[in-house]
């Protein structure tokens, strides 16, 4: 029972030691700790946005919305960290700022004609 326990102690120091080295590799890196899970988060987000903007061409307003309020977060997120941790990632975020712009640029011809 005691070398069980003795086990699972060192078990979880050994969790404990991996989990504040990673901590201690990324605050080296000059990143803060929330800012990289943001980008973890961000890095998922992206790919469903890759994967939506190559299958829709044209959205419906309420879709375009959630997509540039998605984007933005994206982008703010990668703005927080290296691009070196993200250059493999390089084509789908291109891709996700064109599909952006392009909404953007709908949705700023469709405000103007309204106006006139």
């Amino acid at each position: 029972m005691t070398v069980i326990l003795a086990v699972i102690y060192i078990l979880i120091f050994i969790i404990f030691a991996l989990a504040g080295y990673a901590i201690l590799q990324i605050k080296l890196f000059g990143i803060k700790v929330k800012d990289f899970w943001s980008f973890i988060e961000a890095n998922q987000m992206l790919d469903k946005l890759y994967k939506f903007a190559k299958q829709y061409e044209n959205m419906s307003p309420q879709e375009q919305i959630i997509y540039l309020s998605e984007a933005d977060k994206i982008f703010r997120a990668f703005e927080n960290v290296p691009s070196e941790l993200w250059e493999e990632e390089y084509d789908k975020y291109r891709e996700v700022l064109k599909k952006y712009k392009d909404i953007r640029l709908i949705r700023w011809r469709d405000v103007s004609k309204q106006k006139n």
